[in-house]
């Protein structure tokens, strides 16, 4: 029996994680907005490119939660983007609404499922969804760390000239410039320590690179973001949670002590299995790693400050 995922937002992020969750083979996708039409096109479209790309699950495109229920995993895209004039506080506000509802809607729905959340602020937004569901801190996970991670991977690879696929790095902390924390101190290629492969002026070069990942390819678009690396990151973590793999993978996850962090949601490395989170690590880290850690956890607390109790 093939699994159901529903993606909410059928932007250009939300249609490409869609598409390739539905190219698994084993996984029945729902395509969730509120714009009338553009899900149900999009779904149509991708499901007309399975006599070609050889699936056999169902694309549905709906602006109706009851298409949605049963879903085993349920990815959060919905939000807004700050526009001219929009104080972040605003922007912090229209989002934290929106994942309300969107979050209330989905556990109405779907009460059993795994979420993992993508709008923006992304750290911030999971504090909101586990608020608003109440459910299980293992069952709310953020995605920040899986994308950035996977472009620091790209940028250590193409330094030192190594395989991406033997490349080991994460970034944990926040989905943010300032709070991200791109770890050097264990990062690996191929077993052997990127500090002996490269001169401390080139990591921090890559580190800072990986920094602007996501601002690098915003000033090459002119308008738009990334959606091809962060529908690949994303279906990673669906992956590991539908087929309890288990994988290792740098989430946001609300810590509890962890790194000496409570009660905020900061990305590190964590266990993903058929429960969601099943085990957070905590490998050994440098001192001003762990601060970064720390830090990034004062910087979401600092945003979930500022948004507004529903009334």
């Amino acid at each position: 029996m093939r699994r159901k995922v529903t993606v909410v937002g059928a932007g250009m992020t939300g249609s490409t994680m869609a598409q390739r969750l539905a190219e698994t083979g084993y996984i029945d996708v729902v395509l969730q907005d509120i714009i009338e039409g553009l899900p149900q096109g999009k779904a149509l479209d991708l499901s007309q490119s399975a006599a070609v790309a050889g699936f056999n699950g169902s694309v549905t495109g709906s602006n109706d939660w009851k298409n949605t229920a049963g879903s085993d995993v349920v990815v959060i895209t919905s939000g807004v983007p700050r526009k001219p004039g929009m104080t972040r506080e605003e922007l912090l506000n229209i989002n934290a609404g929106i994942v309300r509802d969107v979050a209330s809607a989905t556990v109405k729905h779907s009460p059993d499922a795994v979420l993992v959340i993508f709008a923006n602020p992304m750290d911030a937004m999971c504090h909101v969804t586990l608020e608003t569901t109440k459910l299980p801190k293992n069952r709310v996970i953020g995605q920040g760390g899986m994308l950035d991670s996977s472009r620091y991977r790209t940028f250590i690879a193409w330094e030192t000239g190594a395989s991406v696929q033997d490349v080991h790095a994460f970034v944990y902390g926040g989905h943010t410039e300032a709070t991200m924390v791109p770890i050097v101190s264990n990062a690996m290629v191929g077993g052997v320590p990127l500090t002996s492969l490269l001169p401390k002026e080139r990591i921090e070069a890559v580190v800072q690179r990986a920094r602007n990942g996501g601002a690098e390819i915003v000033s090459l678009l002119k308008t738009g973001s990334a959606f091809y690396a962060p529908a690949a990151a994303t279906v990673e973590m669906v992956e590991s949670i539908l087929l309890d793999k288990k994988r290792v993978l740098p989430c946001c996850a609300y810590l509890q002590g962890e790194y000496g962090i409570q009660d905020a949601f900061v990305g590190v490395p964590v266990k993903l299995g058929a429960d969601g989170i099943e085990q957070v690590l905590e490998p050994p880290l440098a001192d001003d790693e762990v601060e970064g850690l720390r830090k990034a956890a004062a910087a979401v607390k600092e945003l979930v400050g500022l948004i507004e109790t529903k009334a």
